[in-house]
């Protein structure tokens, strides 16, 4: 695998609250002074974007992003795009408008699923139906793609002629299973070309081979090392057949979703972690791991094999690695604790094997954007430059 000459870094908004206890209600609300707080503590921090996540108790992603992009300058907003449930072309001017007032700086994150559940409560057809939905984000995607970059007309307003608009061409039709469009027209046009970048998650075949159609970014929740060699080897193999089958090597990223925690000894750290959960109570661990096990979702499905596997080792699936906030937090919750030395050395073994994009996160997320990025994140650096070295990557790769 190619070592990346640049890692990008991405911290999280937590907003559906905040605090140092998981499983507990939140110790703080969030409130837009609190979360702009925690975007630009991120941002000096040095954390490149912010991923907003998206469903369940969750403030809305794009009024978050909106919010974030306009009390920072540097710090980029990867929001949530759901296919089925807004229409893709209303998404593409989203993002777009997004873009431009951010001086190019929008992300789009493709959310094909979350839970069942909450996919019945926003009345999504295909709740139940798994590959379908990736079958529909394909068309999603691509209709953006077309909107932000086949757009050769003006949107009709007070300020353009639309009667000199041309005919529509047969290129700028599309027609699919789920999505039909004559000239799917984005205003404004995007700053960054040909498009935003898209970030795309889930383990399972639809996913890969779906990520690898469209995305640039493909995301993986935290798992073992050696789990996540896997996959990259998996979807390796899945590009190499796209390829094959259509002449086109797309480049893909691999960015990983984990938690961390920095302590000044590993002694501190270790009991720092374990106090996190020490506030949840058995009924809600039961009742957690119910609604886990319910999901469709083939990567939340490893995070509980992993969960399983590991409870008889105080839930220690590797150095520095620990699985205890999956009792109550779906998604990515393994944990990466210890030193800053320690935190550093698991991301650069990770980026070894070909991890170029993190998004990290620990509770509270404020505090913990700064220890991670004062403590760790120069560390990181240092390190990757040294392995760059060694390896005889030249400066300019």
């Amino acid at each position: 695998m190619t070592l990346h000459k640049e890692i990008e870094f991405g911290w999280f908004l937590p907003t559906s609250g905040d605090g140092k206890y998981v499983g507990v209600a939140p110790e703080r609300e969030a409130t837009l002074d609190y979360l702009i707080d925690v975007a630009q503590t991120a941002e000096r921090s040095g954390f490149e974007f912010v991923l907003i996540p998206t469903g369940g108790a969750c403030l809305d992603a794009w009024v978050v992003g909106s919010a974030v992009m306009s009390h920072t300058t540097t710090l980029r907003p990867l929001v949530a795009v759901r296919p089925g449930l807004v229409a893709p072309v209303l998404a593409a001017r989203m993002g777009a408008a997004l873009d431009v007032l951010s001086g190019g700086r929008a992300m789009i994150n493709v959310v094909t699923g979350s839970s069942v559940q909450d996919l019945e409560e926003l009345g999504d057809p295909l709740a139940h139906a798994h590959d379908e939905r990736y079958e529909r984000a394909r068309e999603y995607v691509e209709v953006m793609q077309q909107a932000w970059t086949q757009t050769d007309v003006l949107a009709a307003s007070e300020f353009a002629d639309a009667s000199k608009n041309e005919k529509v061409k047969e290129s700028q039709l599309y027609q699919g299973k789920y999505y039909q469009f004559n000239r799917p027209v984005s205003s404004p046009l995007t700053v960054q070309k040909p498009h935003p970048p898209f970030y795309l998650g889930g383990s399972s075949p639809a996913a890969k081979r779906l990520a690898v159609e469209v995305a640039d970014t493909y995301l993986m929740w935290g798992e073992p090392h050696d789990w996540i060699r896997e996959q990259i080897s998996e979807i390796e193999t899945v590009r190499a057949e796209y390829t094959a089958e259509t002449g086109v090597d797309r480049p893909l990223r691999y960015g990983l979703r984990a938690q961390v925690l920095v302590r000044d000894t590993e002694e501190e750290a270790w009991a720092a972690a374990w106090e996190s959960i020490s506030k949840v109570s058995p009924e809600a661990i039961e009742k957690a791991q119910a609604a886990f096990a319910k999901t469709d979702a083939t990567n939340q499905q490893r995070q509980n094999d992993l969960r399983e596997l590991s409870k008889d080792q105080q839930f220690v699936v590797g150095p520095n690695l620990w699985t205890g906030l999956s009792l109550v937090r779906s998604g990515g919750a393994i944990l990466l604790v210890g030193t800053a030395d320690q935190v550093a050395d698991r991301l650069v073994e990770y980026a070894e094997l070909g991890v170029s994009s993190f998004i990290l996160s620990g509770y509270p997320h404020l505090e913990e954007a700064e220890t991670f990025g004062q403590a760790a994140l120069p560390l990181f650096r240092e390190k990757w430059q040294l392995k760059l070295q060694k390896a005889g990557v030249p400066s300019n790769a």
